[in-house]
């Protein structure tokens, strides 16, 4: 009957998606059809909308929809416009230094805002006709951005990382918030070195040299942007409050600073809350059908079975890890990455966990893993928002894009095989 489970589950779930039934639907409906092969219809139907309740039941999920709406408001308040200065001002004469300012900025914005969508469309829309007016290749700018743009879901505060301890069954917040910083600016760091070996070939011109004075000027205007990041992760870390209270507090100080900076009006917040409300529901709603779908594949004993697939092949845990990343790889090119998240996780971790793998390791090398997956056709959300701010087509931007997957692999794999890049600073603070 299990097996007869795995082929009703993946069957039902691959076609439904491939005559173009919404994702969260698609999770959902798969869920039923699953159940019903041991029980009745009636108690399907029931359980499932049960398991959907109780699945958004909890207190850390709170944080989503806070995040969500600090991130709109960053969008909105000149944020992201300040960081991009003060990108531009580090980065000086450097030759081809605005793709340099493209992941240095995305990396701070999506530090702050924790949405690669919208340090995709925020960055992309800002520096995107400054480098065609400089003659940068407009594929090559969109590529910088798409993939830089993921690291913010990486380095804290993060949704997804808030997701994936859901998933855990309660991987500490404040510890994956605190892992993501290095593995996190590791990717920015091989982004870069592959964004410079591009400005060679291409010689693309350099900036001009930042004077001291207007460095620290830029800096100064920016430092009330990165103080929300001392604010939000040192909060946490110290245990002056949880990562739900510390979203909202993020909400309270990018209203405040929105109104300093003169970028927001009254006027203007109706507008942000109903967009942050959209985004919302449609989160919750993929975070809702997915734990159905784990339940429904608990139940039926699927992930142990897995796991248990999984231990007979190797008892070597980085080669089990090397295996999980190429499934997650391919799972992440037709699923988006909430959904990947609630459903992986609870597969995969007690395998991992069983041999001796730290859950937040694998929490980091997951979300990394699956960063990879939002940047490629055809749900990848960030590759759409980054080819439609740069104008251009998927096809166009597919090859330059190459190389940056490659060196997002790159420090994944080191990500993998170092546990201790991704630990010691978790240690470092008792975590």
């Amino acid at each position: 009957m299990e097996y007869i489970s795995v082929i009703v589950l993946v069957v039902s779930f691959l076609f439904l998606m491939g005559i173009g039934v919404p994702v969260a639907w698609s999770l959902g409906l798969s869920s039923f059809l699953t159940l019903t092969v041991t029980i009745a219809t009636v108690p399907s139907a029931t359980t499932i909308a049960q398991r959907m309740g109780t699945g958004l039941d909890s207190f850390a999920l709170l944080a989503i929809p806070f995040f969500i709406l600090a991130g709109e408001i960053m969008n909105k308040g000149g944020i992201a416009n300040r960081l991009i200065d003060l990108a531009k001002a580090i980065t000086g004469r450097l030759p081809g230094g605005l793709l340099y300012v493209n992941v240095i900025a995305a990396m701070l914005f999506g530090a702050i805002a924790g949405s690669a969508v919208a340090a995709a469309s925020a960055i992309g829309g800002i520096l995107g006709p400054r480098m065609e007016k400089e003659g940068y290749p407009r594929e090559l700018g969109a590529s910088v951005n798409i993939t830089s743009s993921t690291t913010g879901l990486i380095i804290p505060p993060s949704n997804v990382l808030i997701v994936y301890s859901l998933a855990s069954g309660g991987v500490s917040i404040a510890a994956l918030f605190v892992a993501g910083y290095i593995p996190g600016l590791l990717v920015g760091f091989l982004l870069m070195i592959t964004a410079a070996i591009f400005i060679k070939k291409n010689n693309l011109p350099a900036g001009k040299l930042t004077p001291i004075k207007e460095l620290v000027k830029k800096f100064l205007d920016a430092l009330p942007s990165l103080l929300l990041l001392v604010v939000v992760i040192g909060g946490i870390v110290v245990g002056v409050f949880t990562a739900t209270e510390a979203s909202a507090i993020a909400v309270v100080y990018c209203v405040v600073l929105s109104f300093i900076y003169k970028e927001i009006k009254i006027k203007d917040l109706p507008g942000i809350l109903l967009k942050s409300s959209e985004t919302t529901a449609v989160v919750m709603l993929l975070i809702a059908t997915s734990m159905s779908m784990s339940w429904a594949m608990s139940s039926e004993d699927i992930p142990q079975s897995i796991s248990a697939t999984l231990l007979s092949l190797s008892d070597n845990k980085f080669m089990i890890l090397i295996i999980i990343n190429l499934i997650l790889l391919f799972v992440g090119v037709f699923m988006d990455m909430t959904p990947a998240v609630l459903i992986f996780t609870p597969i995969f971790l007690p395998a991992v966990v069983s041999m001796g793998i730290d859950p937040v390791h694998f929490g980091i090398m997951m979300v990394l893993n699956l960063c990879i997956g939002v940047c490629t056709p055809p749900v990848g959300s960030v590759l759409f928002v980054g080819v439609g701010v740069a104008r251009t087509t998927i096809a166009k931007v597919f090859l330059p894009l190459l190389p940056f997957f490659i060196a997002m692999i790159l420090g994944l794999l080191i990500i993998t095989l170092w546990p201790q890049l991704t630990l010691w600073l978790p240690s470092l603070f008792g975590l």
